[in-house]
Parts: structure tokens; sequence; C-alpha cells
């Protein structure tokens, strides 16, 4: 997983909960990097996974209710860092269905390494999309949180359905209708 995940996902627990929480859970994770990250490091995701569960352990938010603060985060970092990935689109639809075809192609350009999950557009029309995700890792909520925030941006609303294909959250399926 790469540094950049874990670099901001710091900063949020850090203007969130604090500095004291940000020490609290490396500390109390076993963590192969010590802790330390590097926005272009590739790191284990199971480093994600012990943070995620101490900072749950301390703050009794759950994880996916994580996941979903953290993507409204990042998608904010993405909009500032890469408005190139926003500005290419006028719609919340076109974007996400685009995922696999021209956004995880760039983050490629920048992260040659980066382990990514794969979106599969099953069925898609102006106003309904549906996706199948697949990944090693169970960050689908990160996945949801970052749609949403898609949604958000274009001020426009949806509804996202998530139907488990997998039960370990590494397949699942997204069905999105825009709402009038």
């Amino acid at each position: 997983m790469k540094g950049i995940v874990f670099t901001e996902f710091l900063e949020l627990v850090e203007d969130k909960f604090g500095l004291e929480m940000v020490d609290t859970i490396i500390t109390e994770s076993d963590l192969e990097s010590g802790g330390v990250y590097t926005s272009v490091g590739t790191y284990e995701f199971s480093e994600m996974l012990q943070l995620l569960q101490s900072l749950n352990s301390h703050t009794g938010i759950p994880i996916d209710d994580l996941l979903l603060v953290y993507a409204e985060h990042f998608f904010s970092v993405l909009k500032k860092s890469y408005p190139q990935f926003l500005v290419m689109y006028s719609d919340p639809i076109e974007m996400i269905s685009s995922i696999e075809s021209h956004i995880h192609v760039e983050v490629r350009k920048i992260y040659p390494d980066a382990e990514l999950p794969t979106f599969e557009v099953v069925e898609k029309s102006k106003k309904a999309l549906t996706m199948i995700y697949k990944s090693s890792r169970s960050m689908h909520y990160f996945g949801l949180g970052l749609m949403k925030q898609t949604f958000k941006h274009f001020n426009t609303n949806a509804t996202i359905l998530v139907e488990k294909i997998k039960e370990d959250g590494t397949e699942v399926k997204f069905i999105i209708q825009k709402s009038e």
C-alpha cells in the first residue's frame, strides 16, 4: 500500500483526535515500519489495519465509519494535489466509471508499483452505474466514501448501495443511482 495512504491517514487522525492519538495508535501497533512513512514508500496493508483497529478501540468509531471519514479527507487531498483528475469531468457517473480506464492509469504514472483495486463497470447509463469492486484488501468503505465525495464535488445527489459478493468485503457490487 502506498505511503500517501498512511501519511494522509495519520494527518487526519492528528486533525480530528490530536497528536497524542497518533502517537498512541503507532505505539500500540506492531508496525514493521515503526510508524515512519513517506508518501512514495510502500508498506504492508496489515499496518493500516492495525492503525485502524487501534483508533477504533480508542474512539469506539466503527472501522467502516473511520474509512468513510478518511475518504472525505483523502478526496480533499486529491482535489488539491491532483486537480487534473477532476477538471476533466463534468459528471460524477462519467468520472467514477472511468476509474479503471483513466484514473488508475494516471495513478500508476505517479506510483508505478501501486496495488490498486479493480472496478468493473457492469452497467452504465446517464443516471445509473453498477460496478464490481475487487481487491485483496477490504477497503470498499474507503471507495464508497470517495464515490460519495465525487457526487458532492459535482453538487449531485445519489443513492449508493453496497452488496457484498464476498463476505470479507474484498469483492462488492456498488449500485449507484443519481437522484433527481
